[in-house]
């Protein structure tokens, strides 16, 4: 491949990752007729510094001034074609039908269509596919029906019960009746963007399905690649059982085309072997490095002719997915240098296959798994080589079996911190520890694939001898994933960290100077992480409301030390809570608080299991059921039982008025009686009233036992006039989707700031910069009610 074109491939990769700037193909342009103004140029380089670096005292761009025309051209091309092909709702897409008034009601439709691959198992426990949208009726009301078969378009996300979503087959044509709804974009920091998902992957609505029926007259598919791809799992789980038999078809086939329980992806993922489950160039190799051996006595046209139908096949099973593709482009070009008798460059190959799928898709620019990939492959091909020769005093395959895995997390760590704010200490240990397991189950997966496609006795029989590498793998992976510190949270890190400490890998990748002081390369990217975390610990302050349905959770970050007030059901928790302490960069929690006096600990359970609690409060006046209580709150890392914390000091219970001091945050409860507590936070008084009726808000005004706060923050019910009085609030937040009208022109009549996080998202307050919010948006956006 010519340098021109290698400079053409990065123009038009540079092109589509620089569409999140306005205008940025534009820049890239300039960019380029900047560099062609600039070639065949000659610069001065001081005496001093050309004798340090050994370099001529005269440098010279030896550019090709219409190469670098050509990239900005190229580069303006890339941004306007993503922009050209990034998914739009058509006039007449089902999204449309979802109306404003529907936000806060349900809107049940029965929709018509097909259905778009295979079902897949949500972590609800749900069955979720694509539909590809023809026909809908709007349902009103039961037995009446309106708009009866109005014609749409558009991929529908669906959601069934279990039950009722199993046996569905691509292709196969259905009516849905369910909840038609908008999907929401992340309304916390960090938080996976729903909407955003479905739009890359063209849908715009989603449907939570309550009942399904086939559409009579319409035949039902019996055959496709969802047949086969079914036929090799029940073969493979026939002998072996759950979860050895996913397991295996998921290391040949990809996780994407298996419902393993998601107890062992996470466990994979958390160790850093997520990698294991995702279907790439590891099993691209195997599958070709077999269809070598058996086609090694025919001609070079034969083996050619069988690879390519063997990757064919692959990529039929295991779906169009971006980092499949990548594979099997790269193993077409291997196989096509084979027959040529041509030396393949295996750094070219892998630019020619992204560029190829960018232009057959830009959105996948935006893929994850993609990234991970090309980044992986990148690093294996261009790391492993110079770290083998770093450890040639072991033997060559040791030394490569400690090296792969350290070139690979190398070239995704950086990416993994932007994405996750995760560092997994022990991934290098795993990887070498699982990489001859993780071999000898890939190998024998594929040769029961195969064997199960003509003989499924032989195919079980055959997986049935992995059972014990399996299951000695699964325990390796428990193992790991229950050791302290397994995953560390660091924070997520900002763009302009990201392209540093790639550039730094890069420049001892490629400078000779730089692979020399390669260890320099790796203090000035460890000191970029850490050096913002330690000035974060050091003098951030920072209170966010989370956007949550259910009980309002708060999190206070004051400098090292971390509070938590409440923690929402367990999908909250962990969907959402987690995650966000997780990006964080947060490790512990240093006090919690359980404000409801009902005691609802679903969520704490989850908590614990991944971070440490170091103090935990609730009110005095609540009893405490055994039923309600969560199995363990930690203290100095150790897990405790809650029924033993009642007469340990990490666990208090505090009465009326009993004010704890955490740093520069106040903790006090209001109101044994009912749920009201009063924070002070880095001075400011902050009032928290969770679901009070009218009689109730009168009452503890008369009490007494109201000061005046800055921050009245609530649920969005009724307020009345004699308890705003007595608080005098100058901000008042609602964790609700909605406020009392009466409530909200009550507060705008007093100049109280008014935000609820149902329209603006999470709300965030630091003490320089006030109050922000998540979601930028009108005040008209979100009805009232």
């Amino acid at each position: 491949m010519t340098l021109a074109g290698i400079i053409l491939c990065f123009a038009y990769i540079l092109g589509l990752l620089i569409t999140t700037i306005p205008g940025g193909g534009y820049l890239l342009l300039g960019l380029g007729i900047v560099a062609a103004l600039l070639a065949r140029q000659r610069f001065a380089i001081p005496p001093a510094i050309a004798r340090s670096l050994r370099l001529p005292e005269s440098w010279q761009l030896k550019w090709n001034p219409k190469v670098c025309i050509a990239a900005g051209l190229v580069g303006l091309l890339a941004s306007l074609y993503f922009q050209a092909r990034t998914p739009y709702p058509a006039a007449n897409d089902v999204s449309k039908l979802i109306s404003s008034s529907s936000v806060n009601s349900e809107q049940i439709v029965t929709v018509q269509g097909k259905v778009i691959g295979s079902p897949r198992l949500t972590r609800s426990g749900r069955s979720q596919f694509w539909m590809k949208a023809t026909q809908v009726s709007q349902v009103i009301v039961p037995a009446q029906v309106a708009n009866s078969n109005q014609a749409v378009s558009g991929n529908l996300y669906v959601t069934l019960p279990l039950l009722q979503g199993t046996g569905l087959r691509s292709g196969q044509a259905i009516a849905v009746t369910g909840k038609l709804y908008e999907p929401k974009p992340a309304q916390n920091p960090g938080e996976f963007d729903f909407r955003a998902y479905l739009a890359q992957e063209g849908g715009f609505a989603g449907l939570s399905g309550r009942q399904i029926s086939l559409t009579p007259g319409t035949p039902i598919p019996q055959w496709g690649w969802w047949a086969i791809r079914q036929k090799i799992i029940q073969t493979q789980v026939r002998w072996l059982g759950s979860p050895e038999g996913p397991l295996v078809s998921s290391m040949v086939l990809g996780s994407r085309a298996v419902d393993l329980p998601y107890d062992i992806k996470d466990q994979f993922a958390k160790i850093g072997l997520a990698h294991a489950l995702a279907a790439s160039g590891f099993q691209t190799s195997l599958i070709l490095g077999l269809v070598l051996v058996l086609t090694r006595r025919f001609p070079a046209r034969m083996q050619i002719i069988s690879g390519t139908g063997a990757l064919a096949i692959f990529v039929g099973l295991a779906g169009l997915q971006p980092a499949v593709l990548r594979a099997a482009l790269m193993g077409f070009a291997a196989l096509v240098a084979l027959g040529t008798q041509r030396k393949i460059k295996p750094l070219g190959s892998l630019l020619v296959a992204a560029t190829f799928l960018l232009l057959w898709n830009p959105l996948w620019i935006w893929d994850l798994g993609f990234q991970l990939s090309l980044l992986a492959t990148l690093g294996l091909l261009v790391t492993v080589p110079p770290v083998i020769k770093r450890l040639d005093w072991l033997p060559p395959a040791i030394a490569t079996l400690i090296a792969v895995p350290i070139a690979a997390y190398l070239w995704t760590l950086p990416l993994q911190l932007y994405a996750f704010g995760l560092v997994s200490p022990y991934s290098i240990v795993v990887n070498f520890l699982t990489t001859p397991l993780i071999s000898i189950i890939s190998i024998g997966g594929v040769v029961s694939a195969l064997a199960a496609l003509v003989w499924p006795l032989a195919g079980s029989a055959i997986a049935w001898l992995l059972y014990y590498p399996t299951h000695g793998l699964i325990a390796i992976v428990d193992f790991f994933s229950r050791l302290p510190g397994n995953s560390i949270a660091v924070g997520t890190i900002s763009t302009l960290q990201l392209a540093v400490l790639y550039g730094l890998i890069c420049l001892a990748w490629l400078q000779t100077w730089w692979q020399r002081r390669w260890w320099a390369a790796g203090l000035i990217a460890v000191g970029l992480i850490v050096l913002p975390v330690w000035y974060s610990y050091t003098t951030l302050f920072r209170a966010t409301v989370l956007a949550t349905s259910g009980e309002p959770i708060l999190v206070v970050q004051d400098q090292s030390r971390v509070g938590l007030v409440n923690s929402g059901n367990e999908a909250i928790a962990s969907l959402t809570v987690l995650p966000f302490l997780q990006k964080q960069g947060i490790n512990q929690v240093d006090w919690a608080v359980a404000t409801d006096t009902q005691h609802n600990h679903q969520g704490w359970s989850q908590i614990v299991d991944q971070l440490p609690i170091k103090a935990f409060y609730t009110s005095a006046a609540s009893k405490v059921r055994a039923s309600d209580r969560p199995p363990a709150i930690a203290s100095d890392q150790k897990a405790v039982p809650l029924p033993s914390l009642a007469a340990q000091k990490h666990y208090q219970l505090l009465a009326s008025g009993q004010t704890i001091q955490i740093g520069s945050t106040a903790v006090q409860p209001v109101s044994t009686d009912l749920a009201v507590w009063a924070f002070k936070l880095y001075d400011q008084p902050w009032i928290w009233l969770s679901h009070l009726k009218s009689s109730e808000q009168n009452a503890l005004v008369e009490s007494g036992q109201l000061a005046p706060a800055q921050v009245l923050w609530w649920t969005g019910e009724p307020l009345t006039n004699s308890l705003l009085k007595a608080i005098q609030p100058q901000i008042a937040i609602a964790s609700a989707t909605s406020i009392d009208p009466d409530t909200l022109a009550q507060l705008r009549q007093k100049k109280i700031e008014v935000y609820w996080t149902g329209r603006d998202g999470a709300l965030q307050w630091q003490p320089n910069q006030g109050l922000t919010r998540t979601l930028e948006s009108t005040e008209n956006e979100v009805p009232l009610l």
